[in-house]
């Protein structure tokens, strides 16, 4: 897939994602301020944060179209990781200001009052949440895109933040402190599905082995292109975002020339960048080498 086509995925989540929450928002506020909940209301400051985490996908995956310069030989293709790291933070934030407000609702003793307008609009919200999480997702497999997989679960943390509110105005007028604890149980919810954004980027950007399969799959076609068994080995990938280098040392007997080293290379890089997609720097270590 070229870079182009994988950026359009992200600006077609992006885009869809900013005028759906931004739609969501104003009706959630608008609920919460009418029932004087601060779950709801707090509900929907995490709507308007998706706009914001979406606003970086598109700001992050331009960037990371960037081409390579003096400074980032590399590319800017990081770009994708780093925005997915800035919207755990946001994450964690609202979560930190969810606790804040709910626990001070519960040591004033401060109930909500829920009514049909409040239950139409959290429906309205989960069902339009979990659909932008789908599309989030799907845009996210197609292009390989980890902000657009953090973006959809950012949409879908707050579905289902959606559905801890709404089953809490169904049970506000026999619990005068379920709206306190409903904003409290968000921010745990919150905090676990920025700790999983935090995981799953930050591993790429430290450097990562392979997985097995991709360990063997780049074993096969190195013995196969020299001719031999290389004993591939020391394999590292470095995640840029929209490409990865592969770095792997590999075996070759004592006595061969370095042109006939650099022609095995050359095949075996070729045939990875075909098939794997990957940008391949090999290193030669002599076959009696301890």
């Amino acid at each position: 897939m070229t870079k182009r086509k994988k950026s359009y995925y992200a600006y077609l989540e992006g885009y869809i994602s900013i005028i759906i929450n931004l739609l969501l928002f104003a009706l959630k506020y608008w609920a919460g301020i009418v029932s004087g909940s601060v779950a709801l209301i707090a509900d929907a400051w995490h709507t308007l944060s998706d706009t914001i985490s979406s606003i970086v996908v598109i700001v992050g995956t331009k960037a990371s179209e960037l081409p390579a310069d003096k400074e980032h030989p590399f590319g800017h293709g990081r770009s994708i990781l780093i925005a997915s790291l800035i919207i755990a933070v946001f994450l964690c934030v609202i979560a930190f200001n969810f606790i804040i407000e709910s626990v001070a609702r519960l040591q004033n003793h401060e109930s909500a009052e829920f009514g049909i307008l409040a239950i139409v609009i959290l429906v309205v919200s989960i069902l339009g949440k979990e659909l932008l999480a789908q599309i989030a997702f799907w845009a996210g497999r197609k292009s390989n895109n980890i902000s657009l997989k953090a973006d959809g679960w950012h949409h879908r943390s707050d579905a289902i933040s959606s559905v801890v509110v709404l089953a809490g105005v169904f049970l506000a007028d026999y619990f005068w402190w379920i709206d306190g604890v409903m904003g409290i149980l968000v921010a745990i919810l919150l905090f676990y599905v920025a700790y999983e954004i935090f995981k799953e980027t930050i591993s790429p950007l430290l450097g990562e082995k392979p997985d097995e399969e991709l360990e063997k799959k780049i074993v096969e076609i190195s013995n196969q292109e020299s001719g031999m068994d290389v004993k591939a080995h020391h394999i590292h990938i470095h995640e840029y975002g929209n490409h990865s280098e592969l770095t792997f040392h590999v075996r070759l007997p004592d006595k061969m020339t370095i042109l006939e080293a650099h022609k095995i290379s050359s095949k075996i890089e070729k045939r990875i960048r075909l098939e794997l997609e990957m940008s391949t720097t090999i290193h030669f270590d002599p076959v009696n080498n301890v």
